[in-house]
């Protein structure tokens, strides 16, 4: 009774995940895996993988994100692109405009990136809901390493083969080859080609 009830349990699962390959398939270019159930929104929008692209959604598959899922939410007309060899654990990807990821990057569990504020900074326009919401593309090159709970915020371009430390809000460009962390997120120093103790 146990065995049956655990593979009914198993069904939904394999049959959202069938569903996600099917809709998704035009889009990808290689292998997607994904560990656990995804939420994807693209309604007028466009989400498209690289090659090998490996995502975790649920508690088992990466315990560092916590129970939540891996979220790719583009609003319509906006687009969230994924590079080749590239890591996501259970992150949430919100484009209202768009997002861009490149080449074997890796995103740590828990992280949140955003290209918009979501609502204006004028209170006045918020209490009417006639808000002039700031919308800005964000870039992350290849061979970054973002850690988890990250966020990381619209316009924001974070440069090839740097490090965001876990925990860190980055509200601005981060340079190629350089380990930012805090809040706001500052250098801490530069990667260099043999050593990393070089300041910035």
């Amino acid at each position: 009774m146990k065995s049956l009830l655990k593979v009914l349990f198993a069904i939904p699962d394999r049959i959202y995940y069938l569903y996600q390959l099917i809709r998704f398939a035009p889009q990808m270019d290689g292998r997607l895996t994904i560990h656990g159930k995804m939420y994807m929104y693209s309604q007028r929008a466009h989400i498209c993988f690289g090659n090998n692209v490996e995502i975790n959604s649920n508690l088992k598959s990466n315990p560092i994100g916590g129970s939540t899922k891996t979220i790719l939410y583009a609003k319509p007309g906006a687009r969230i692109k994924i590079g080749n060899n590239v890591g996501i654990s259970n992150a949430c990807l919100y484009a209202a405009e768009e997002i861009e990821i490149g080449d074997n990057v890796l995103i740590g569990g828990d992280t949140c990136i955003y290209d918009t504020d979501f609502h204006s900074l004028d209170a006045k326009e918020r209490e009417f809901k006639k808000e002039h919401i700031r919308i800005a593309p964000v870039r992350i090159k290849d061979n970054v390493f973002v850690g988890a709970h990250c966020l990381i915020l619209k316009g924001v371009i974070i440069g090839e083969n740097s490090i965001i430390a876990a925990g860190s809000v980055v509200t601005k460009d981060v340079p190629p080859n350089q380990i930012w962390g805090g809040n706001p997120a500052k250098c801490i120093r530069e990667i260099g080609l043999y050593e990393d103790t070089l300041g910035c």
